[in-house]
């Protein structure tokens, strides 16, 4: 099967050169040309819309930012289904369960088996192929898939048979490590305005019951040295947060902590964060703590 992808971004381009590297053919788009020169200059094959892509491509990967730009590439002028080759459309991205629910429609109709399999891991996991999959569709269509996935994953979870059932999963992932990052940074500026050094705090947190994903990478590589550089626009974040929200809401579970930590994104947008990086997050807390956290780290 010939292989397509569509949104060359920062999480998506090391996705597709490690697909590259695999199949050792790749038809790309990317809204951005200079989202695709790394690709282009690996030996992919740059095309000019995402109906050209479909035209070529088996089986197209699409890895989107946004619920408008995910629409777009599927129904919008140029989009996918303007293509006549793709028999097969997998969705990286977290859109949640309607949106992935309202493109399955689509594709079910034109007879296009379609994989939900948001990722998790962040930047540099994609690079080194290390990236987490949460995958739910079809079975047949999940095995079709699944030698194209391993291309760039190490772990691959198939939660379900239904599409959607893999955002729901990857939206509480989400909600989880936010929510690990807010207090993480609470907790950092109050010890370290406490008049603790703030890497003696964070060795007992990792050494202890408070250890969490931000303690661990989040705050000592990209917070620690005022860097800011997790390549995770706060824009998207909390996209991503309100998605939790929509869910919660649609299957009334409880929001209590959770939307404590929906209100610190949302605090972040409010004070001109939103284009900015995930990791300054941190000044939302320093800004109410009347407090910066010192620079450690180079």
């Amino acid at each position: 099967m010939k292989a397509g992808f569509i949104g060359t971004g920062s999480i998506g381009a090391p996705l597709a050169s490690n697909i590259l590297d695999q199949e050792k053919a790749l038809a790309v788009f990317d809204i951005n040309p200079d989202a695709t020169k790394a690709l282009a200059d690996k030996q992919a094959r740059v095309l000019a819309s995402p109906a050209e892509v479909a035209a070529e491509a088996d089986v197209v990967f699409v890895c989107m930012p946004t619920i408008a730009s995910f629409h777009a590439i599927v129904s919008g002028p140029d989009g996918v289904l303007e293509g006549n080759t793709m028999k097969t459309f997998v969705n990286l991205g977290t859109m949640g369960t309607e949106a992935v629910g309202e493109v399955e429609a689509i594709m079910n109709a034109k007879g296009i088996g379609m994989l939900d399999s948001p990722i998790t891991g962040g930047v540099q996991r994609a690079w080194d192929g290390d990236i987490t999959v949460v995958s739910s569709g079809p079975k047949a269509v999940f095995d079709q898939v699944e030698p194209f996935l391993q291309s760039f994953a190490r772990d691959i979870h198939y939660v379900g048979d239904q599409v959607g059932q893999a955002q729901l999963v990857k939206i509480c992932n989400n909600i989880m490590s936010f929510t690990n990052m807010v207090i993480a940074s609470e907790a950092m500026v109050m010890a370290a305005k406490g008049g603790v050094d703030p890497e003696k705090a964070l060795g007992v947190f990792n050494s202890g019951s408070g250890q969490n994903s931000a303690t661990l990478t989040k705050i000592p590589n990209f917070i620690l040295n005022r860097k800011f550089n997790m390549e995770a626009p706060m824009h998207i974040i909390e996209k991503d947060a309100m998605l939790w929200r929509m869910e919660s809401e649609r299957l009334e579970t409880p929001q209590n902590v959770a939307s404590a930590t929906y209100q610190t994104l949302r605090q972040a947008l409010a004070m001109g964060l939103g284009d900015g990086d995930y990791s300054e997050i941190i000044r939302v807390v320093e800004r109410a703590a009347d407090f910066e956290l010192p620079k450690t780290r180079d």
